[in-house]
């Protein structure tokens, strides 16, 4: 008979929503829910922080009169479909909220979401995550935005099952969203983001 590997043997725990819930409650730190597994989010660096205030203000900015919300990386969304809680950095919910079971830290319609791409979950974001999103009803809108340099991604929904995508680099001059009227300069949205920080600490972590 064959040896069994100890870690072929180790299985990752196993937690239901409710479980999760209750530690994230009283987390200091915060995870994600992914179809039973608590995975630990990596915390943000300043430049990733900057874009987000920066572009999270500007859209609260201009909807402070309009029937739009705006949540930034504390408030949780709920994808039942796909058994998954976790925080985009900027999401915007056009009309009324709808809670996840009457919680108002957790959302379950937004139209638009704004990620921040971070270097050890930029995949992830860009790909399995959007996936993931589009399985959201009310979702229509999705822009990944680089932090370490000028580059973002804008997808669109056309029709069901059919997206476009426009590429947006230092050749631009702003991000126009498509679903609700909101346009920001590419100065704007990098406003005070300092490159240079961004190689030097890419650089140290491959030293490591």
């Amino acid at each position: 008979m064959p040896a069994i590997s100890p870690s072929a043997s180790i299985q990752p725990r196993l937690y239901t929503p409710e479980e999760y819930l209750a530690l994230e409650d009283q987390a200091e730190f915060r995870s994600e829910y992914r179809q039973g597994e608590i995975v630990p989010m990596a915390g943000g660096t300043t430049n990733h922080n900057r874009i987000s205030l920066n572009v999270a203000g500007k859209l609260n900015s201009v909807f402070v009169e309009q029937d739009y919300d705006v949540f930034i990386a504390d408030v949780k969304l709920w994808i039942p479909q796909e058994q998954l809680y976790t925080y985009p950095d900027v999401m915007v919910v056009v009309g009324e909220v709808e809670y996840h079971n009457h919680r108002q830290d957790i959302i379950l319609n937004p139209q638009a979401i704004i990620e921040v791409l971070s270097k050890s979950t930029e995949d992830y974001d860009r790909l399995g995550k959007f996936a993931i999103y589009r399985t959201i009803p009310s979702f229509i809108e999705y822009v990944p935005i680089n932090q370490n340099r000028i580059q973002i991604e804008h997808f669109t929904k056309q029709a069901a099952k059919r997206w476009s995508l426009q590429d947006i680099d230092a050749q631009d001059q702003e991000l126009q969203l498509e679903s609700f009227p909101f346009a920001m300069s590419l100065d704007a949205i990098y406003r005070k983001v300092n490159f240079a920080e961004a190689e030097t600490s890419q650089k140290n972590d491959l030293d490591k």
